[in-house]
């Protein structure tokens, strides 16, 4: 029989581990520990964890702040199981989801693996969108939790899990923020250590509660695939630059407009341009609309999936484009 451990770093969020442990009381597989750590929160949770004592097998740590990479290294250290499940605190855990890690650990026997996020009925509809942004396909986001990813799978830490020998032979973590589960997961393929997706065993992630939240955890996340590609050079794909491709070709069209108007509109290369790019750009918006719509169901959260994913897309480009050049273009002067 499995035992699993479940590590959750928490920073002055106790609202949602309240939901995260609730969800955990549901589970239909129940043989696990849950091993909270909190992360040197000002807003401590304590209180409400300590509310699921005797219902949940749970321990409660504080140390003070370093970082969610190490908040669950210390957990790690801690844990008991033979597979350590690494969930952040904002997700909602269906209730089957450890019979579909069980039936995904015993069909491909995989050392670590990882699974996709999903957006629950309970979620606002900001939430939903930008959960819509982050998993779509007309957006980086959708090459993250499905079958057809590009390259090599890398699990992520809202939905992570490994065995006890993947931490015994990796020393976990080493980076304490900002795609410090990206570089863990390639140093576990470098050890040979078989990772891989467990389509079925998704989570509902509540992510982040406005637009502007939003922008900077993106911006986060373009930073950071700069921070891996001085790393693991060949970690870098085609996929991850098309926000930054993204934001130049939008600055060039509305440089070509500009243009365009101060000629007032005269017939030539710029007007074909202008036009032309412009039909592209509307095509994409009135797609990406349609998608959402399709999958939402909400003529609401469809526009404002739109609004989501144009912001995950400058967001990213420009922490893409602000870090590659800060740490390449700058430092050959």
């Amino acid at each position: 029989m499995y035992f699993f451990s479940v590590i959750i770093p928490l920073f002055n969020r106790p609202q949602e581990i309240k939901e995260l442990l609730t969800s955990l009381l549901q589970q239909s597989y129940t043989n696990f520990e849950v091993i909270i750590v909190e992360d040197g929160s000002s807003n401590s949770s304590e209180s409400i964890v300590q509310t699921f004592q005797g219902r949940l097998d749970i321990r409660y740590y504080r140390k003070d702040n370093e970082g969610q990479g190490f908040a669950r290294n210390y957990g790690f250290a801690r844990a008991k199981g033979d597979y350590f499940i690494v969930f952040d605190s904002d997700i909602i855990v269906p209730p089957d989801y450890f019979e579909k890690v069980i039936n995904g650990l015993k069909e491909q026997q995989w050392d670590a693996f990882g699974g996709p996020d999903a957006s629950h009925d309970s979620f606002t509809p900001i939430q939903k969108a930008i959960s819509y942004s982050m998993t779509s396909p007309f957006t980086t986001g959708g090459i993250r939790g499905n079958k057809k990813h590009v390259g090599q799978f890398h699990p992520r830490s809202f939905n992570m899990g490994l065995s006890r020998k993947v931490y015994e032979q990796t020393n976990g973590f080493l980076l304490s923020r900002r795609s410090e589960d990206i570089e863990f997961s390639i140093r576990m393929i470098q050890h040979n250590f078989k990772v891989g997706l467990i389509p079925e065993a998704f989570v509902y992630h509540k992510r982040r509660a406005d637009f502007a939240q939003f922008f900077w955890q993106t911006y986060g996340f373009g930073k950071g695939r700069i921070e891996i590609y001085k790393l693991f050079p060949k970690e870098l794909k085609w996929v991850h630059a098309l926000p930054a491709v993204f934001v130049i070709s939008f600055f060039i069209l509305v440089g070509l407009n500009v243009f365009n108007l101060l000629t007032n509109h005269e017939i030539g290369l710029v007007t074909y341009l202008a036009f032309l790019g412009n039909a592209v750009f509307l095509l994409y918006l009135f797609l990406l609309f349609l998608h959402a719509l399709m999958m939402t169901k909400s003529i609401s959260v469809a526009f404002l999936s739109v609004i989501a994913s144009l912001v995950q897309l400058f967001a990213y480009g420009f922490g893409f484009l602000r870090n590659y050049f800060d740490s390449f273009l700058l430092n050959k002067k």
